[in-house]
């Protein structure tokens, strides 16, 4: 990996090839990302395959190119003074080529890790972090061969799942057949489905000192595998209990030697008799969807962390100095209900005290697509909760809390 060096905004043009900032990847949180990283004085370069890439549209320079286009990446070599990543299904070989010759936050090998749950799910236990009782099901073999009390359990694939694609939920032996059937008998991994409580996650910012900052621990909802609220301080979660999911993701970091932005996404577990039980469910190398109510809740946003890791500015522990409440918005949002597109109802939402919206620019609405976030913020967490169940009504979303 190329060694990690303190870079500066420019104060000229003249400058920009020292100070580019790369993101592979042109989705929403690339463009988040452009956004911190302009707000800092620096240039930036973003490779995404879409004309329209909502990153692509705000960045001084797009390379519209594949991931793994030869001369796309030369581009970026000549452009870039670092290099990061949006979303974690960037192929790690077009990281690993770039961070031959470039900085890049996080690395092509830990990326690679984040990209395979087998993978991933080894790391988590060679670092002391439990995770669900599972096993690989990859061969007929280790098909017939799979525990019974891994059922019921939820099969899902070794890659490129994400907001609950890939998973399947399966009760017996002939279930879990037919779902390796329907899902391609790709390598698939299946988890015994574990009695959850709720969902927390820890966003970690490491630089390549070593130095690890953290966003309050937040406790997430979702509906359909897909993130649907976010609530900070997170409800229900202890100090000690925090404390934990803090150091679990801390080790899981470190055994990485990561660079850059890590989301670890942990269950809690409801089991009463032996107390409130943690395990790492995934982790994404990249600012994560639970994370963005800190761009208005917090002193230093998890973009801002980012652009610091990349950089080799001073990470700062963010402080949050407002509670809040965040809703994902989908594309459903922009169907009536009877299939008619429609505007939500963004005066109503935006006449909310504390109300911040978000939306990323993306060209059209779909069923499923995240298209932006509200954060609600207020004094207190009664009083943000308070105003997020305001806005899911004028919205038609369900009740958050």
């Amino acid at each position: 990996m190329t060694a990690f060096k303190t870079i500066l905004p420019a104060a000229s043009d003249a400058g920009a090839q020292a100070t580019t900032l790369g993101v592979m990847g042109g989705g929403q949180l690339g463009r988040m990302f452009v956004h911190a990283a302009q707000r800092l004085g620096y240039f930036t370069a973003v490779l995404d395959p879409d004309v329209a890439s909502p990153a692509g549209l705000v960045s001084h320079v797009h390379v519209q190119a594949d991931y793994l286009d030869e001369q796309g990446l030369a581009q970026m070599l000549r452009r870039c003074a670092a290099i990061t990543t949006e979303f974690e299904n960037v192929p790690a070989g077009a990281l690993a080529t770039l961070g031959a010759h470039l900085p890049t936050a996080p690395g092509a090998e830990a990326v690679a890790v984040c990209q395979d749950r087998a993978k991933e799910k080894r790391h988590f236990l060679r670092c002391g972090v439990d995770c669900a009782p599972h096993a690989p099901v990859e061969t007929e073999g280790q098909l017939a061969a799979v525990d019974a009390s891994l059922l019921p359990g939820i099969l899902k694939t070794a890659r490129l799942g994400y907001d609950g694609k890939g998973q399947v939920t399966v009760r017996t032996r002939d279930e879990l057949a037919a779902a390796w059937d329907a899902l391609g008998r790709v390598p698939c991994i299946l988890e015994r489905r574990l009695a959850l409580a709720f969902e927390i996650s820890v966003i970690l910012a490491r630089g390549a000192d070593g130095t690890t900052v953290e966003l309050p621990v937040q406790r997430n909802l979702h509906r359909d595998g897909v993130l649907a609220v976010t609530t900070v301080p997170a409800p229900g979660v202890d100090t000690a209990l925090a404390a934990q999911a803090v150091d679990a993701a801390r080790r899981i970091a470190a055994g990485l030697h990561y660079v850059g932005v890590l989301c670890v996404e942990f269950f809690v577990l409801d089991e009463a008799a032996a107390g409130a039980r943690l395990v790492a469910n995934e982790m994404a190398p990249r600012p994560h969807n639970s994370g963005h109510y800190s761009l208005d809740a917090c002193d230093v946003s998890q973009f801002e962390l980012q652009v610091r890791c990349m950089t080799g500015l001073p990470l700062v522990a963010p402080r949050l100095h407002a509670p809040a409440v965040m809703l994902n918005l989908l594309g459903d949002l922009w169907f009536a209900a009877d299939g008619t597109e429609r505007t939500p109802a963004w005066a109503g939402v935006l006449a909310l005290p504390g109300a911040h919206l978000h939306l990323y620019g993306k060209s059209s609405a779909r069923r499923g697509r995240k298209m932006g976030h509200l954060t609600l913020t207020a004094a207190t967490p009664e009083a943000a909760l308070a105003v997020a169940r305001q806005a899911a009504q004028i919205l038609g979303l369900p009740a958050p809390g």
